[in-house]
């Protein structure tokens, strides 16, 4: 059924992964420039201006590839190995954003050492273990059915 758990636990993934959109990931400064890092791209500011300088498409799609991946994962509650092996494919992906992530930060000006990391930097972990918490609710569902099973 829709109304399970593990409904709830993958449309958290699916958000949290959604917000790499709207908050910084990783930020640094250099020559009096602020720049950011956001799953659409890299941010400077400079003089109070802002401009998009970079268009990052794999972390840009393998972010929207993601979010679609959990969402979708949620309405093939009926079959349960299915659904499984789609959480499995949601968490490669989201190590695969975290690989993109890494990458993009390390050719920000001041590299890798420059950078602070922002609240987005952990919203991949957060969506792994949203992730693994609907893996663990199909599996308590699997389990209540063999129990029932049991029983005729």
């Amino acid at each position: 059924m829709i109304q399970r758990v593990q409904s709830i636990w993958l449309l958290l993934a699916g958000l949290t992964i959604l917000l790499l959109m709207f908050i910084p990931i990783v930020s640094s400064q250099s020559n009096g420039s602020e720049y950011w890092i956001l799953a659409t791209g890299l941010y400077q500011k400079t003089n109070g201006v802002v401009a998009k300088t970079d268009y990052f498409k794999p972390l840009f799609l393998n972010t929207v590839c993601v979010v679609l991946l959990c969402l979708a994962t949620i309405f093939t509650f009926k079959n349960r190995t299915g659904q499984k092996r789609l959480i499995i494919v949601a968490i490669l992906a989201m190590l695969s954003l975290g690989f993109w992530i890494f990458n993009y930060a390390q050719n920000l000006p001041g590299g890798i050492a420059a950078v602070k990391p922002g609240i987005g930097a952990f919203l991949p972990v957060a969506g792994i273990l949203f992730c693994a918490l609907a893996l663990r609710g199909i599996r308590k569902d699997e389990q209540l059915l063999r129990s029932a099973d049991r029983l005729r």
